[in-house]
């Protein structure tokens, strides 16, 4: 869903937000390339407006007596600004004032915020000033009521348009908007002061909610870091977080594998909220078997979808398409399959080429009985929870220089991990297997140990 702005813009009836009232409120929804929708009102501030305001801003006693008081228009507010970042010049000083409001009635105004001030510094340097006054005349806008707070609000519109117009894609204009977030908005109950305590170790971290059930698990080589990047993100699975989380904590693993199985097993166990939603994320592509012509099974890779998802079982996830598509060309290869079925190779009409190597039996060309070579699919297919070489130990970092984190394959089945002291890795199999904690087979699980063998370097490994 594309990101929505709330530009706003607020007459007051003087500086200070905890003594001064507003006067009028304009509301303009854009899109971040047009505007979507607008709203504004003057509004009954409960007190006199000072003759040296009405000469700025053209608002009188007179045409505020019949207005709406605050309280009239608040649901409106809140209604045109969900799910939207607050977007104003100056923006501390519309914010503050509108928060302040809201307080008044016994509510919590919080919403992420830009500041056009700042954005127009960053993407139109060299200028004198960069009053909204100064803009204006700059960009030759056309205001026909200046100090009103439709007017301005509009020409506020203008002038964000034009400073993301800068960024083109929208790769960067996320990336812009990110960093002009940054941490403005965080969860209630969770401050910055907190979040700069989380570690920035690797580890399993948990987002619960007010009723302490967890809504979020996740999992990184910086724990502290991720959080940070969790609340300065502009997207859905971020605003559900601003909603929802209430508390975090954490478990250090050490090793990078321990907590992407770690994570995932307990994602499975507990079926947090916000993950249920996101669970294609972090393994976005998928391999599954789809029927080829003249009745020959083949494996295919795509991202996953939830039509996909309903119509093919999955047999193995993948961060990547690249590591999908290395999964299926490493079957091939172990069951004896055909390349061109496969789509590893050009369909050419004739022989693949691993039929001139005698390593495939003919499928390509007809040779190979359908039933026969979909049995063989059939079974690679089963051994995806099953490793090529049978017995081995993955040997990663511990939580501290004292210890290893250990994972076992046995008979080509991925069985747990565990923890054991640095000194006792080496003294045999029996000893590790000790300090195994034991799962049950799955293909996601096995996936991730399988990918992670295949990217990470660093990891040791033992034979028995």
């Amino acid at each position: 869903m594309a990101t929505k702005y709330a530009i706003i813009d607020i007459e007051t009836t003087g500086g200070l937000a905890k003594r001064d009232r507003i006067t009028e409120i304009a509301i303009v929804i854009s899109d971040g390339k047009k505007i979507i929708d607008q709203y504004d009102t003057l509004i009954d501030p409960g007190i006199s407006i000072p003759y040296n305001i009405t000469r700025i801003t053209g608002i009188t006693n007179d045409m505020v007596v019949d207005a709406p008081k605050f309280y009239e228009v608040a649901k409106k507010i809140v209604e045109m600004t969900e799910d939207t970042i607050f977007v104003a010049h100056n923006v501390g000083f519309d914010y503050g004032f509108i928060q302040n409001a809201f307080a008044s009635l016994g509510y919590s105004f919080s919403k992420r915020r830009l500041c056009t001030v700042r954005m127009s510094r960053k993407a139109f340097p060299g200028l004198k000033s960069y009053s909204l006054g100064n803009l204006i005349k700059h960009f030759d806008i056309s205001v026909n009521d200046r100090h009103r707070a439709l007017e301005d609000a509009v020409a506020t519109t203008k002038i964000f348009h034009m400073i993301l117009e800068q960024k083109p894609s929208e790769i960067k204009e996320r990336k812009l908007i990110s960093e002009a977030v940054a941490l403005t908005r965080l969860p209630e109950g969770i401050t910055m002061e907190y979040i700069k305590t989380l570690p920035t170790q690797t580890g399993v971290y948990y987002m619960s909610n007010e009723s302490n059930e967890i809504v979020y698990i996740g999992k990184s080589v910086n724990i502290q870091k991720r959080i940070k990047q969790h609340f300065s993100k502009v997207d859905n699975k971020t605003d559900k977080m601003l909603q929802k989380v209430r508390s975090i904590h954490y478990e250090l693993t050490g090793s990078e594998l321990a907590a992407l199985v770690k994570e995932a097993v307990e994602i499975k166990e507990l079926k947090p909220e916000i993950n249920k939603a996101l669970r294609r994320s972090d393994y976005p592509y998928g391999v599954y078997l789809v029927e080829k012509k003249n009745d020959y099974f083949k494996f295919k890779s795509a991202k996953l979808t939830n039509a996909i998802e309903n119509q093919f079982e999955i047999i193995s996830r993948h961060s990547s398409a690249r590591t999908a598509k290395s999964f299926i060309k490493r079957y091939t290869s172990a069951f004896g399959l055909c390349r061109q079925i496969n789509e590893i190779e050009k369909d050419t009409g004739g022989a693949c080429f691993e039929y001139a190597m005698q390593k495939c039996l003919g499928a390509c060309i007809q040779l190979e009985d359908p039933s026969s070579y979909n049995e063989r699919v059939l079974e690679a297919a089963e051994m995806t929870n099953v490793f090529l070489e049978p017995n081995f130990v993955i040997v990663d970092h511990g939580r501290d220089d004292t210890e290893k984190a250990v994972f076992l394959v046995e008979e080509g089945v991925f069985k747990g991990y565990g923890y054991i002291s640095s000194e006792d890795v080496f003294l045999g199999i029996e000893e590790i297997k000790e300090s195994i904690q034991y799962l049950k087979t799955d293909k996601q699980i096995t996936s991730i140990v399988r990918n992670q063998l295949s990217t990470n370097t660093k990891l040791n490994i033992i034979k028995f």
